[in-house]
């Protein structure tokens, strides 16, 4: 199983019988009951800024579509990587939302995305590494897909697989509340939340998810997250500034508060770190992006606050790969949206908690 798994994940190889090292009976019993298979790109589009989008069609009919991204750095080249084909939750400012939930990706189609990357970019664990994180920030909401979202991260920070360090894999939330405290005992990556709002009423408009798991609720789940584990220092809060909704210094201070009520509620300084990420605008959207004197307003509040914060640098958005931008091909919104429903129904019903999968 070592050497397979390194064949397939090290060196890119999917036919058993160019597994030379194996045996001969080996291979050909592989040839008769196994099958490695890996999304089929539809296109691959490369931007100006070094990012990178491909379009993987998903399913045998290949009717489905999702996006997976990667974006180079001086000094790390990180993926996007999508858990859903679209997303149910219906976030006003996202791109992907428009297309409704058509089906939760298997684990093999999400770690399928990683290998079209890592192969694309000759990435060699241990030795040539130029795919260095992973996020799981693409189309979807990751937690809404548990099971096979688990299983995919364990391959990337495997040796067998990608060989990736716990910090150097992040798992995105709009927030669902019973999930992040399952997560707090299955998994040890690190934790991003999709917060965009500092108070219930603004929230609620921008993630109506928020009106099932309101931000206290939320902020105590991230809270026990961190005390869960004492690997993990900080949790990242997402905040996508829109011109005239969110991005008014009572905002700024407001979400100011919020984080000081996080380090409290820790016991530790710097335990929420905010992200600002400038909006990307999307065909038939009705926001604007936040001007940038009113984005570097926004930080400094925050930073005098002694919040730590960054503002996201918009990479591809040329491409449409920049953050919000994700919008695959499917079909029939109608009826994904009553099976995204069916399935957040059935997530309530599951215990906040399980044993750690084996």
């Amino acid at each position: 199983a070592h050497q397979v798994m390194k064949w397939i994940h090290h060196r890119y190889v999917t036919d058993f019988d160019q597994m030379t090292d194996l045996g001969k009976s080996l291979r050909a019993k592989l040839q008769q009951h196994a099958e490695v298979v890996v999304p089929n790109i539809v296109f691959d589009k490369p931007s100006a800024d070094g990012t990178h989008k491909w379009l993987l069609a998903m399913g045998v009919d290949g009717k489905n579509a999702i996006e997976t991204v990667y974006i180079p750095d001086k000094t790390r080249g990180t993926l996007c990587v999508s858990s859903q084909v679209g997303c149910g939750l219906n976030c006003t400012f996202c791109s992907t939302a428009t297309q409704g939930f058509n089906r939760n990706l298997t684990t093999a189609e999400i770690i399928g995305q990683v290998w079209v990357a890592a192969r694309h970019l000759g990435n060699v664990p241990h030795q040539m590494r130029r795919l260095t994180n992973v996020v799981m920030m693409g189309m979807g909401e990751p937690l809404m897909n548990f099971d096979n979202v688990i299983r995919a991260m364990s391959i990337m920070r495997d040796d067998l697989g990608y060989g990736l360090a716990n910090k150097r894999v992040t798992l995105s939330t709009s927030g669902l509340v019973p999930q992040i405290d399952r997560l707090s005992v299955e998994s040890d990556v690190s934790l991003a939340v999709s917060l965009h709002a500092p108070n219930d009423e603004l929230r609620e408009t921008l993630v109506p998810l928020n009106k099932k798991y309101p931000i206290a609720e939320l902020m105590a789940s991230c809270a026990r997250y961190l005390r869960g584990n004492k690997k993990r220092d900080s949790v990242t809060f997402e905040y996508t500034l829109m011109k005239g909704i969110n991005d008014q210094p009572e905002h700024a201070r407001q979400l100011a508060r919020l984080m000081r009520q996080f380090d409290n509620a820790v016991q530790a300084k710097d335990s929420g770190k905010v992200n600002l990420i400038p909006f990307n605008p999307f065909p038939g959207t009705r926001y604007e992006r936040s001007d940038e004197e009113q984005i570097r307003a926004f930080q400094k509040i925050l930073l005098d606050a002694q919040v730590l914060t960054m503002v996201r640098r918009t990479r591809g958005d040329d491409i449409d790969a920049a953050c919000g931008q994700l919008k695959g091909q499917v079909m029939d919104r109608t009826r994904r949206q009553a099976e995204f429903n069916r399935l957040l129904q059935a997530q309530d019903a599951l215990p906040a908690q399980r044993d750690a999968l084996g």
